[in-house]
């Protein structure tokens, strides 16, 4: 999975973002609806909780038999990564902040076919991208375009203040990155638009889908307004 992901429409949830609708409902609806990668982000959940729900996310994925092309990661947790597969569920890999565990040591443990994400304050991001080895990172994800509920703390500096990413950051990040980068925090199918126009290869979205009265229709729209349809 690691030389074939696409990082398109990228949907991120856990049971805290779907309105008290099964997590399985709202992944099948976005995968029908043509989202590409799935991330578990369960903050308030157990490890064995976390496993259960990536399970019913594997499971809403083969169910369309799109198994080989929807990635699913889990968020931060490692140890959850490595006991979905040791119980055969197919979970691709992990994704984890640049305070979380190293990607390299993700990447020992996980192996060479892991998808391993990381993401940071746009501005950090530039940096790394230039400066450091990337070599076991497979994307980057870039937050936040706008601030969000979802996630308070995403952009948040030692004052307080959320500082959020301007599209001619992105375009620049786009420029200098040597892998892939899907951008997130706060995005509504009216950024699209001007998103993609910097250059990055997708969106992630939490609440616009998995909040929404619709997650299908929700889904959708955003696919075919980032696929210029």
């Amino acid at each position: 999975m690691r030389n074939q992901f696409d990082l398109s429409a990228y949907l991120v949830l856990g049971p805290e973002n779907t309105g008290g609708r099964p997590v399985h409902d709202v992944i099948s609806a976005a995968v029908r609806a043509g989202f590409t990668f799935i991330q578990i982000r369960a903050k308030n959940s157990d490890a064995r909780e976390i496993i259960a729900l990536t399970r019913a996310a594997a499971d809403a994925i083969s169910a369309q038999g799109k198994s080989d092309a929807v990635a699913l990661v889990i968020n931060d947790r490692l140890d959850a990564v490595l006991a979905a597969r040791a119980q055969g569920i197919k979970a691709d890999g992990v994704h984890v902040g640049q305070d979380d565990i190293p990607p390299d040591v993700c990447r020992r443990y996980l192996g060479a076919d892991a998808i391993v994400g990381l993401s940071a304050r746009t501005t950090a991001l530039i940096d790394y991208a230039e400066t450091c080895d990337t070599s076991c990172i497979d994307y980057f994800g870039a937050s936040p375009l706008h601030a969000t509920p979802t996630k308070p703390e995403a952009g948040r500096i030692a004052t307080g203040e959320i500082v959020t990413r301007s599209f001619e950051e992105l375009a620049q990040l786009h420029r200098v990155s040597p892998i892939p980068v899907v951008v997130g925090g706060g995005v509504k199918a009216a950024d699209l638009p001007a998103l993609r126009e910097t250059g990055v290869e997708g969106f992630f979205v939490v609440s616009a889908v998995a909040d929404a009265p619709d997650p299908y229709d929700a889904a959708a729209e955003m696919v075919r307004i980032w696929r210029g349809l």
